[in-house]
């Protein structure tokens, strides 16, 4: 499956070779998570009231409520903590899920996702569908409220949350479900519930030496069986321990919270070489540095090649023929002190000579610049038909190209709120 990332160039989604795959829906590595059914009490407390004022303020967005495949990107307000990596924004797409990806590209369906439904809905369909959100410094949530798929529009709106907490902890909730998901088409849009994430390698090319392949693996998933989403239901994940939150050798390879961690020392980070730091992970050869290593020899290599840096004082004779008059070789020597990279010697008049002479020779030639500029001005200013300033005026007016956008392209676009027309990402075919 080939695509081509926003900044150019190729870019290849796949998951990892069998050998290497940790694409297992319930290895219990990750996350840990539990349906709760329409009776079940838990599923009427995870629903965030978006009208409770006691949960913070919501934003109603104006462009994912009345816009048809577009995501934005949000800042949150809190670290929230991702398959052991921090996140401190994420996109909010209009096909119910949300893109946690570094890198965005027009894949952005296929990995690196929280889908408490992913499907082909489309706000723009009626007036009454919102995407909404709220960060309360603890929870964000987002909430798609009364949306509808396209060619089943009269089957009903959809009505569906997520919700990231500061802990780690993700929740989807349901309040309107009207047809089951098995009715949903697959066909135009992927329909998904659950997580994912990945990791981008970056490769030679095999089409040029000079050329870099970027590869993007899904190192795990999580499924939720689609036959257990109904209205008033929900699911719950917790985050479990992972090896990227030991900061420490000793930590990493004796805590009984992981497995599989190894510690590069060279990085100083505790890894199993699965997450998205893989990049690094093979740069700096952790794998091979941590191969029967133990955090004793770290300890020894870094005592026995420790050095502490002083300052040196050395004499050093310069071989000059004597000049007339002196009375001593001692007049032909000079005393260099080092203290890092600082070089000074007491034979320094003449260095303050001739550094006077460079300050007085800059500032000579500043005034000079100001002179010519000025008259620059003058000129264009009493000759404004001539060649050379309308040369500069066109050169300003076309020097940024503007992105435009069809209204029947099929892939998501990226809308990145505060910034210029120029700053919008356009992405292809999902």
């Amino acid at each position: 499956m080939m695509s081509r990332a926003v900044s150019g160039g190729g870019l290849t989604i796949d998951t990892l070779p069998e050998n290497m795959t940790r694409v297992v829906e319930d290895s219990g590595k990750y996350y840990t998570w539990r349906s709760f059914g329409p009776e079940d009490r838990r599923a009427q407390e995870l629903w965030v009231d978006m009208n409770d004022v006691r949960h913070g303020q919501v934003r109603v967005h104006g462009i994912l409520s009345n816009s048809y495949k577009q995501a934005v990107r949000v800042a949150l307000s809190f670290d929230f903590p991702f398959y052991g990596h921090y996140l401190r924004q994420i996109i909010i797409a209009t096909g119910g899920f949300i893109f946690t990806g570094d890198i965005t590209h027009r894949m952005l369906t296929t990995t690196q996702y929280i889908a408490p439904l992913m499907a082909n809905f489309d706000p723009s369909y009626s007036k009454e569908s919102t995407v909404q959100y709220l960060d309360n410094g603890e929870v964000f949530v987002v909430q798609w409220e009364r949306v509808r798929l396209p060619g089943k529009e009269s089957e009903g709106a959809f009505t569906f949350q997520a919700a990231l907490y500061k802990t780690g902890t993700i929740t989807f909730s349901y309040r309107d479900i009207p047809l089951s998901l098995d009715a949903i088409s697959s066909v135009e849009h992927p329909l998904k519930v659950g997580l994912s994430d990945a990791f981008m390698v970056t490769s030679p090319s095999s089409e040029s030496p000079d050329a870099r392949r970027q590869t993007i693996y899904e190192y795990h998933r999580a499924e939720i069986d689609i036959t257990k989403i109904t209205s008033y239901s929900a699911v719950e994940f917790a985050p479990l321990p992972t090896c990227l939150q030991h900061d420490s050798c000793e930590l990493c390879l004796s805590s009984n919270q992981t497995s599989g961690c190894s510690w590069c020392h060279v990085l100083q980070r505790c890894s199993d070489g699965m997450d998205r730091h893989r990049q690094e992970w093979l740069d700096y050869a952790c794998s091979e540095e941590s191969k029967d290593a133990t955090c004793e020899d770290y300890t020894r290599g870094d005592s026995s090649t420790g050095s502490s840096i002083t300052p040196e004082i050395e004499d050093v004779t310069f071989l000059t023929p004597l000049q007339k008059g002196c009375e001593s070789d001692d007049d032909t020597k000079h005393h260099i002190f080092k203290t890092g990279n600082d070089v000074k010697t007491d034979s320094s008049t003449k260095s303050d000579g001739l550094a006077n002479t460079g300050v007085i020779a800059g500032i000579a030639a500043a005034l000079v610049l100001l002179l010519a500029l000025i008259l620059v001005a003058l000129y264009i200013n009493y000759h404004p038909t001539v060649a050379s300033p309308l040369y500069l005026i066109q050169r300003r007016k076309n020097y940024w190209p503007s992105w435009k956008f069809h209204k029947q392209q099929p892939g998501y676009t990226e809308v990145e709120e505060g910034h210029d027309k120029n700053s919008i990402v356009e992405a292809g075919p999902c």
